[in-house]
């Protein structure tokens, strides 16, 4: 017993240097492994970290393309501040003729979008606003609009929605602008309490503001309104509406500094891709001016219709063969992504070959991609590809070239000048 238990000191003494020196070991293998790594191991992580794909080549947009903005208030079944309502059935008229005209509606933020040149739109369009907040935009409007499917952007000041301090009974609540939010309606900033912002009066407290008062009260109608809507509806704020149109150099100095990409006046006008953000005109509709809104389709109805073809530049396509490119074989499998077209209808879509004619291509929704297998063999030379389909009831076209290799096109020697045919 007494010899077992002097024979583990020992046991242990001879193992602690070996732990230590097997420690230390492992260490420097560690080391050396992150110093070197293994031939297989540096493949590995070079297959690992792939190059990151090109980014996607930015839209062909049309820039002479026009859109009007029209904008609205209250939709009540009797009249009686024409300078701001009008009847449902007139409403619902305007929205019918726009279709009728074939000017499609476009979403707000698609506007801005074409002016970054980042979308493409229909050269002729039209955008709806509703000011304000009025519960009849909720109930009697929005429907209209979703009749139509047309989409809508809100301007609203914050507090004349329901419990603001100057909403009422005709006022929305959160509560809808939440539900409308949630079926894609656009909510944007139309100040805090809808006053001309160049007079130094806060009407809430009801008194006259001094410089310094006046710049904070400014900062909480721009500022202020726009940071309320974005926490209580989750939304990104990017536009502003001046209230009655009015604003100076400084109220646009101080909107554009607080993060609005736009703001919109009420001096009706087509905007164009130039057109300077920070003064968007909009056709504000009246009952007692109904000429207001006949001007503003006639300013764009007849080029919306018209028979023109918007051409798409090749460079914005990723085609194969490529542009100018020279094949070596007859029978190409001709393919393009034309996601720069837009939103393309695909029964409409049509590909025509020099030397074929037209031909149904295949297409990928997914991809966008259209492509087309040559079945018989094209002549050698240039050939050139027309590629066109319907966008926003707008026939959209784009064309580009390669050449066939003579030698691709001649044709191959029958079996029977072969050596190896005739020999048995």
């Amino acid at each position: 017993m007494l010899i077992r238990f002097a024979l583990i000191p020992c046991l242990l003494a001879l193992s602690l240097p070996t732990c230590k020196k097997s420690g230390t070991t492992g260490n420097n293998a560690n080391s050396a492994a992150s110093a070197s790594p293994s031939p297989g191991a540096s493949a590995a992580a070079a297959q690992s970290v792939a190059p990151l794909p090109p980014p996607p080549p930015k839209p062909a947009v049309d820039q002479n393309a026009e859109v009007v903005i029209f904008g609205y208030h209250r939709f009540v079944d009797k009249v009686r501040r024409p300078d701001t309502e009008i009847t449902p059935q007139a409403f619902e008229a305007q929205m019918q003729q726009l279709k009728d005209k074939n000017i499609p509606v476009i979403p707000l933020q698609d506007l801005l979008a074409w002016k970054r040149g980042e979308k493409a739109i229909p050269p002729r369009a039209a955008v709806i606003t509703f000011d304000d907040g009025w519960k009849s935009q909720h109930d009697v409007a929005w429907p209209i609009m979703q009749k139509f499917g047309y989409p809508l952007t809100l301007f609203i000041y914050t507090e004349g929605i329901r419990p603001g301090h100057f909403s009422g009974g005709e006022s929305m609540t959160w509560e809808m602008l939440a539900e409308m939010r949630d079926a894609g309606v656009d909510i944007q900033a139309h100040s805090a309490t809808h006053q001309d912002l160049r007079r130094p009066y806060d009407k809430v407290a009801k008194k006259k503001l001094s410089p310094p008062e006046y710049e904070q009260w400014l900062n909480n109608e721009l500022v202020g309104s726009k940071q309320m809507i974005e926490q209580k509806l989750g939304v990104r704020c990017n536009c502003f509406a001046v209230p009655y149109g009015f604003y100076n150099a400084h109220v646009k100095e101080v909107a554009m500094k607080a993060g609005y990409e736009a703001m919109f006046t009420v001096y009706g006008q087509p905007i164009t891709y130039r057109a300077p953000n920070d003064s968007l005109g909009r056709y504000l509709i009246e009952a007692n001016k109904p000429k207001t809104f006949e001007d503003a389709v006639a300013a764009i109805a007849n080029t919306a219709a018209g028979p023109a073809v918007a051409e798409v530049s090749n460079s914005t396509l990723s085609t194969s063969p490529a542009n100018g490119e020279v094949v070596r074989t007859a029978m190409p499998l001709i393919r393009a992504n034309i996601s720069s077209f837009g939103q393309i209808d695909p029964n409409s879509l049509q590909m025509r070959v020099s030397g074929i004619g037209l031909v149904k291509p295949s297409y990928d929704a997914k991809t966008q991609t259209v492509s087309y297998q040559v079945t018989q063999k094209l002549r050698p030379g240039p050939v050139t590809v027309i590629i066109g389909g319907t966008v926003g009831g707008k026939k959209t076209e784009s064309t580009f070239s390669f050449k066939v290799d003579e030698a691709a096109a001649a044709p191959a020697p029958t079996a029977s000048a072969s050596p190896s045919a005739t020999k048995k």
